[in-house]
């Protein structure tokens, strides 16, 4: 039996996305075939098409994604049901073995997570990574509390929506910055809206957290910005820079402050259960930049790779 999928085996830009034909994954103990209905594109799966897939540790070909929401098909020998609502997410998925860039996808019964939402499949698809991503940073790395004032650098994207999103709903004054001056526009009149040039330090008051989604580039600066006993969680690399270079832990944080990081390979199924629970006692609903189908994978990609959508980028496989 043959399912579409995307499988790249080289630096794969977005014009050169296409679907192919490949078999149904074969089931295996330990692992449950979902029937995928959407999933969400995310900036780690750009990486991996234009330049991570040159790396050996990178499964050759590959379906990319590491998220997907839909149905188990086949649960194994697991204690999952036929036709249970579930979510995926990271443990290797897309680049130790097949993502969800596909109809189905055989994963680890560890990574899958059953949900009981009301949300559409696409608006479903908008919430594992992004959200599982914004709750780690914010309650396990920056221990967020309400009367915390937290500064969000990138905020113009899934996960900087996400996170301001649940800062507000906790009712933290938010402080919300991009780099372009066409984008204040799109940041909620709930939040404290600022031009981000790369220097903060200095200009803000009271600033307790920050949520550093644009990386090393001005990580130094975010360390400055926050108040003595501060925490800075460093989560995206927005700006293009993934490791910092000359840094002296002893000069470049500063006395009292804190730095920490947040990476989502190990969700469980509490952490889904609180914020689903969270999304519904709060009214939550995932913004979406754009909506495709699978057969519009190619465009879906050449959105994510031009920065054109306000929100998380969609694809339904119904």
């Amino acid at each position: 039996m043959k399912m579409k999928a995307v499988l790249i085996d080289r630096v794969t830009p977005a014009q050169s996305v296409k679907l192919t034909a490949i078999p149904v994954p074969a089931v295996k103990p330990g692992w449950v075939l979902v029937k995928v209905k959407a999933f969400g594109l995310n900036h780690s799966e750009k990486i991996l098409r234009l330049s991570e897939i040159n790396n050996r540790y990178i499964r050759h070909p590959v379906v990319p994604g590491i998220e997907c929401v839909g149905e188990i098909a086949d649960a194994s020998d697991t204690d999952f049901t036929v036709g249970e609502k579930v979510c995926a997410v990271m443990g290797g998925m897309g680049r130790s073995f097949n993502g969800s860039y596909a109809e189905y996808a055989l994963l680890p019964a560890h990574h899958v997570f059953h949900v009981d939402t009301s949300l559409s499949w696409a608006a479903f698809a908008a919430v594992p990574e992004t959200y599982l991503t914004a709750w780690g940073s914010l309650f396990d790395c920056l221990k967020i509390e309400v009367d915390d004032t937290l500064l969000v650098r990138g905020a113009t994207c899934a996960l900087g929506y996400a996170a301001m999103q649940i800062a507000n709903a906790l009712g933290c004054r938010v402080i919300a910055t991009t780099h372009r001056e066409s984008k204040l526009s799109l940041l909620d009149d709930s939040v404290e809206k600022r031009l981000d040039g790369g220097k903060l330090a200095g200009e803000l008051n009271g600033v307790t957290k920050v949520l550093d989604l644009v990386g090393p580039a001005v990580l130094k600066d975010s360390l400055s910005a926050v108040d003595e006993g501060g925490i800075v969680c460093q989560t995206g690399i927005l700006g293009g820079i993934e490791a910092l270079r000359d840094f002296d832990p002893i000069k470049d944080i500063p006395n009292g402050v804190y730095l920490t990081g947040y990476f989502s390979n190990s969700p469980t199924q509490a952490i889904f259960d609180d914020i689903f629970r969270f999304m519904d006692i709060h009214h939550l609903v995932p913004k979406i930049g754009a909506v495709f189908t699978f057969d519009q994978i190619k465009e879906a990609c050449l959105t994510q790779d031009k920065g054109g959508a306000d929100g998380k980028i969609v694809v339904t496989v119904e």
